[in-house]
């Protein structure tokens, strides 16, 4: 603890966030992973059984989305009162929090489970994909409160300095999950064929091994968690500082999907190898971005720990040195990007127009990707002051006000090299705009969360 706490507010910067992030990009792939492996096992049950995991992708990550909201809000709230060395304070946030996470969450499944036949109809899902749908989402449901809590816990761990244990937690339930997965599948040796069940039955089972040793560890060697809660104003208190934070960063969390559906149908009136290759690019672009994803992630817990202790100079030099770092770091992956590009698109098709418009892209969009780094490092950065309204518009203003006007503008002018400029262009304009907020604004603003 006194180390963890000593490389939060004391160790060099640099230091600091080195020893977080690494960790977090193991658990980054993890998770990334887990969706893989499930995706790779349901489509060997055949075409129907791959549409109908496909239709719930939406609605999961729906609730995936308040999840991590609520992560990223416990995370920020803790982190604060760590930092002003109110641990007491801080078990009495974590323990109030998760209650209302699994409660929120209860309630949202509970509401689903009753509503799967018509909403996935509603979603254009056939009368025969929804048995399917409804033998995998009826498990689920019932199983989420399972993942909620070790998402929410795992962000209350991280809070304290500790990104290893979470990685690790979320490593070891990926591979439970991979193992499991052909096992009740497909029925192997003494296992039940369960089919489509059976993967949702194998991530719960994850799941429940995930929620178990989070809590374990929250309890037993953080003492972040209570046998009972506040009181009722204290409890209230708590709610409110944890959803003034969760809601912006789940709204946020949920903007991403909701603009690339409108990108997909931009690049729909292009033809059916722009989509081919945009679908193909991304997942390539999740993986370019990890190292990203796991420096944002540190970025909130470590501000949040250094405003709650008045650092909040110390707070804007670790955001600076961060967007500086995605910058350099970023442009190293495009040269390599730029390099091996030919090679990436042939591994996702045989079709030379679709080979051709993969690596357009990635010659082109990548160049942007250590701005679109600064957005995401800033919006973790304001998430840790509890600001996640602002981050929220942000992000907005990136994906609303620059990428798809610009995509729009781009398919207009150029077709697909016009739309994939135009994502350029907009996450040149989207980093410059937050490097300019990071030198100019941030410190007043952690300043005045410090109390």
């Amino acid at each position: 603890m006194l180390n963890r706490h000593h490389l939060m507010l004391t160790a060099p910067i640099n230091t600091a966030l080195r020893h977080m992030a690494g960790p977090m990009i193991l658990g980054i792939v993890a998770i990334l992973a887990f969706n893989l492996v499930d995706t790779f096992f349901i489509g060997m049950l055949g075409t129907n059984a791959l549409a109908a995991i496909s239709f719930t992708f939406p609605v999961t990550f729906v609730v995936t989305s308040l999840a991590m909201g609520l992560g990223a809000g416990l995370s920020a709230v803790i982190g604060h009162a760590l930092g002003q060395g109110k641990h007491q304070e801080a078990a009495h946030l974590a323990t109030d929090s998760l209650f209302l996470a699994v409660l929120l969450v209860a309630l949202l499944a509970g509401a689903g489970a009753f509503t799967i036949t018509p909403l996935f109809s509603w979603l254009g899902a056939s009368h025969e994909l929804i048995a399917l749908i409804h033998d995998y989402m009826l498990i689920w449901y019932l199983t989420v409160p399972m993942l909620v809590l070790p998402m929410v816990g795992n962000a209350a761990i991280r809070a304290t300095g500790d990104t290893k244990t979470p990685s690790l937690v979320m490593a070891v339930a990926g591979l439970i999950n991979g193992i499991l997965d052909p096992l009740l599948i497909f029925g192997l040796g003494p296992f039940p064929e369960w089919g489509i069940r059976g993967a949702a039955v194998a991530t719960g089972l994850s799941w429940l091994m995930a929620m178990l040793v989070s809590l374990y560890i929250l309890r037993h060697r953080e003492r972040l968690l209570l046998w009972r809660l506040s009181a009722r104003e204290s409890l209230l208190r708590h709610w409110r500082a944890l959803l003034s934070v969760a809601i912006p960063a789940s709204c946020t969390n949920m903007l991403i999907p909701l603009a690339n559906t409108v990108l997909m149908t931009i690049f729909a009136r292009l033809g059916t190898e722009a989509v081919a290759a945009y679908g193909a690019a991304s997942r390539v672009e999740a993986f370019l971005l990890i190292v990203m994803m796991a420096l944002a992630s540190v970025l909130a817990p470590f501000i949040s720990q250094n405003c709650g202790a008045g650092n909040p100079v110390r707070a804007k030099e670790a955001l600076q040195r961060s967007m500086r770092f995605a910058l350099l770091f970023q442009l190293a992956i495009y040269g390599l990007t730029w390099l091996l590009a030919p090679l990436i698109a042939k591994l996702f098709s045989d079709d030379p127009q679709v080979i051709r418009l993969i690596t357009l892209y990635l010659h082109l969009v990548p160049i942007g990707y250590g701005f679109q780094g600064m957005v995401m490092l800033l919006a973790s950065a304001l998430n840790g002051v509890r600001a996640s309204s602002i981050s929220f518009l942000f992000n907005g203003l990136r994906l609303f006000g620059f990428l798809l006007p610009g995509a729009w503008l781009g398919a207009r002018l150029g077709g697909e090299q016009g739309v994939y400029l135009g994502i350029l262009l907009a996450n040149l304009a989207a980093g410059t705009l937050a490097w300019w907020y990071a030198r100019h604004r941030f410190e007043a603003l952690c300043q005045q969360r410090v109390q």
